[in-house]
């Protein structure tokens, strides 16, 4: 199996150039590398130490972010270094102030695995969620360089636990220690013989939870607003958008709508406006305009959502009305506010656990989709009692943080 993934990765490495004349993410995703060693020879300091957090996209980097702020905190004398699989999470995030170089993870091959780790020459990697790849965490090893897997989730299904999956099961091998979401992660990784995990929960508890902690105020919002109740929908496919519609455009006009599509191209925002009845406006043509005369806003920008959600009454969340996958559901649970999603769930634990506790309402269609933002918006004590048994999941699931800060005050050589 490793010679195939090997000639598998070289193989790629070859045609993505080629893939990336007829698609823009795959030339970004070719482009940036190109130029990875030289901006890690540029930037590295040789005579910084260096921890190193690798995310593949935003949301494994939500997860890294509140162990970041903290390790900044506790060991000041390390330099952060974060890398990035995906086009998305580095073009996005390439300029974050926490981190002293960004980068994107050169492809997995052996070779590049040591180029990569004799420029930088990491104390401690940091994988997270899914990230694993064994030709890095091979060297790593080799190189005894210490790395953890946090906010790890692993499922039945995965190669890890089929018969065929010894090459996967050999790169788990070289994890110093897991850090896990749930107890099924645990239970699962030791049935492959694996005790050196922690059930720590979620990363993303911490950062949402800390939401509330900021400054939210956006003054376009409360003027949009005006005091009514707001429904906000946050990351929104064509998919969660056809559900959508038919309340926005039957509601009452005592309900403000606020849309942040997860694609912000123009030809998708001007479809979602020709189908919206109701007068509406877009972010970037706010200035200058009477906002609360209107009746649904649509954010063509990124960036705002988290602060968006402070607003909110009732929250829609997108990517479970198709196979997309759902996107983060803590970013308004955080503000005790119901949440709202598609009916492609299965595979988000949080989705699963909030819905058993009543703080999240699942929708296979737009006629279920206004049976339960009716109940929401005309019963106002529902409304209320749902927030917050969001707001307590949150609240009662962080913590996963200072476990790992924890793990490394104990570390032999770390300080």
């Amino acid at each position: 199996m490793k010679p195939l993934y090997n000639l598998a990765t070289k193989i790629a490495e070859k045609a993505l150039p080629l893939a990336g004349r007829f698609s823009h993410k795959l030339k970004l995703f070719t482009e940036g590398r190109k130029s990875v060693f030289d901006k890690l020879e540029t930037e590295i300091d040789p005579s910084s130490d260096y921890l190193w957090f690798h995310a593949a996209s935003l949301g494994e980097f939500e997860q890294a972010l509140p162990i970041i702020e903290e390790v900044k905190k506790e060991f000041p004398k390390y330099k952060i270094l974060i890398t990035f699989f995906s086009p998305s999470g580095y073009e996005n995030k390439k300029n974050h102030p926490l981190a002293n170089v960004i980068t994107y993870l050169p492809l997995d091959t052996r070779k590049n695995a040591q180029r990569f780790l004799e420029i930088v020459k990491p104390k401690i990697a940091f994988f997270i969620k899914y990230e694993i790849w064994p030709n890095f965490l091979a060297e790593l090893k080799n190189r005894n360089i210490k790395s953890l897997l946090v906010s790890g989730a692993f499922r039945e299904n995965q190669v890890y636990f089929k018969p065929y999956g010894s090459f996967m099961r050999k790169a788990l091998s070289n994890f110093d220690h897991f850090f896990v979401q749930n107890e099924a992660s645990v239970e699962l990784l030791k049935t492959i013989g694996f005790n050196n995990i922690t059930l720590s929960g979620d990363t993303r508890f911490d950062r949402v939870s800390r939401q509330i902690q900021y400054n939210n105020k956006l003054d376009f919002a409360e003027k949009f607003i005006n005091s009514k109740t707001c429904l906000v929908a946050g990351s929104t496919w064509p998919e969660d958008e056809e559900i959508l519609l038919s309340f926005i455009n039957t509601t009452s006009e005592k309900i403000k709508v606020i849309i942040a599509p997860h694609e912000i191209k123009e030809e998708k925002i001007k479809a979602l406006e020709q189908k919206i009845k109701k007068k509406t406006i877009r972010y970037s043509e706010r200035e200058n305009q009477d906002l609360e005369s209107f009746e649904v806003l649509i954010l063509d920008t990124i960036g705002l959502l988290g602060k968006v959600y402070s607003y909110a009454n009732i929250a829609y969340v997108g990517g479970a009305a198709g196979n997309t996958g759902l996107h983060n559901i803590l970013e308004p649970a955080t503000f005790g506010i119901p949440v709202v999603i598609g009916k492609n769930y299965k595979n988000f634990p949080e989705a699963i656990r909030l819905r058993q506790l009543a703080g999240l309402f699942s929708v296979e269609n737009s006629e279920e989709f206004i049976e339960v933002v009716d109940k929401l918006v005309g019963n106002e004590d529902f409304r209320r009692k749902t927030g917050m048994i969001a707001g307590h999941f949150i609240n009662s699931n962080t913590g996963a943080t200072k476990t790992v800060i924890n793990y490394l005050k104990t570390s032999p050589g770390f300080s």
